[in-house]
């Protein structure tokens, strides 16, 4: 009952903007069921790395490589694929960005550097090995490559995307393993005191590098549903895309000290990030407000988390 308590004022936020979309957007079509379906489309990526960024900031960590590994996991994926198939492709794609979240976890959990500082390094290693590709151009996926394609750009009935259905199981599963296991629990465990979780005999170190692998790889599938629905692979793309996960993350409620937030929080930030943008968007105003209004949420939640924390140690 606690937990839904503490999503009713995102719930409202949705249902206020959606309202104001309604009546700004021109011609009423913001909430034409059309559009609906696009915006969750436009939703999934965000949501996907969203959900790797939580469990990373819930432990009190930070990951700046997402964005970064979304261009990679994309150009890797669409290069084996080109040369030895979908399967290769997907596990390529997917294994170039465990590697860059193993080495993101290895170096948090063994060494004394901030993943502030470690993440800012993989996020331009990684874009550095993104643009090493086809000499930074665009790799093109061939219409053969129907799986592929589909996995972007395919609707279930004709209707329901499929990037939405991958980011509702990406959910489940990810919401399973943070509230319905041990793991989850000494995570928040973590988050909350480190000294005292690692006193009861909580593996810190492996549960680090575990999050942060986990976060690769929602990176690495957020990256190859976002070549297919470009319908190709740009290394420049996912420019940003971190701080849009971020945000939802944040805005969704888990607390940037760790130890506070919950997966149905994320969802419905990245769902407040992701009705921002395409409502602006629509709306016709100015890319650079944009950027100023999603600052203005950012700082209005982290406001919000810091009163809260006060409020309850007082």
């Amino acid at each position: 009952m606690k937990h839904l308590r503490s999503l009713l004022p995102l719930l409202a936020a949705i249902a206020l903007l959606l309202i104001i979309f309604a009546l700004w957007v021109p011609h009423g079509r913001f909430l034409t069921p059309g559009n609906l379906m696009d915006l969750a489309q436009q939703i999934s990526v965000n949501a996907i790395l969203a959900f790797g960024l939580t469990l990373v900031i819930l432990i009190g960590g930070i990951d700046l490589s997402v964005g970064a590994v979304v261009a990679l996991a994309g150009v890797v994926c669409v290069s084996v694929l080109n040369a030895a198939g979908p399967l290769a492709g997907l596990t390529a794609g997917l294994g170039a960005a465990v590697l860059i979240g193993l080495a993101n976890g290895a170096c948090a959990a063994r060494t004394s550097m901030p993943p502030f500082i470690i993440t800012l390094a993989t996020m331009l290693i990684a874009r550095g090995l993104a643009l090493g590709f086809n000499e930074s151009r665009p790799l093109p996926i061939g219409e053969e490559q129907s799986f592929i394609l589909g996995l972007g750009n395919a609707r279930l009935g004709g209707w329901l995307p499929l990037p939405v259905v991958v980011m509702l199981v990406v959910f489940a599963v990810t919401a399973v393993l943070l509230h319905r296991t041990r793991f989850g629990q000494h995570l928040y465990a973590i988050g909350g005191n480190r000294e005292a979780a690692r006193f009861t005999g909580i593996a810190i170190a492996g549960h680090e590098i575990a999050v942060y692998v986990l976060c690769g790889l929602c990176a690495g599938l957020a990256g190859m549903i976002h070549a297919s629905q470009l319908y190709s692979a740009e290394p420049a793309a996912g420019q940003g895309f971190e701080l849009n996960a971020i945000a939802a993350v944040v805005v969704g409620g888990t607390s940037f000290s760790g130890g506070i937030g919950a997966l149905p929080g994320t969802l419905l930030g990245a769902v407040i990030i992701g009705i921002l943008d395409k409502g602006l968007n629509q709306a016709g105003v100015h890319f650079s407000l944009q950027y100023i209004v999603k600052g203005l949420v950012i700082l209005i939640a982290v406001y919000t988390d810091v009163r809260r924390r006060k409020s309850s140690v007082q």
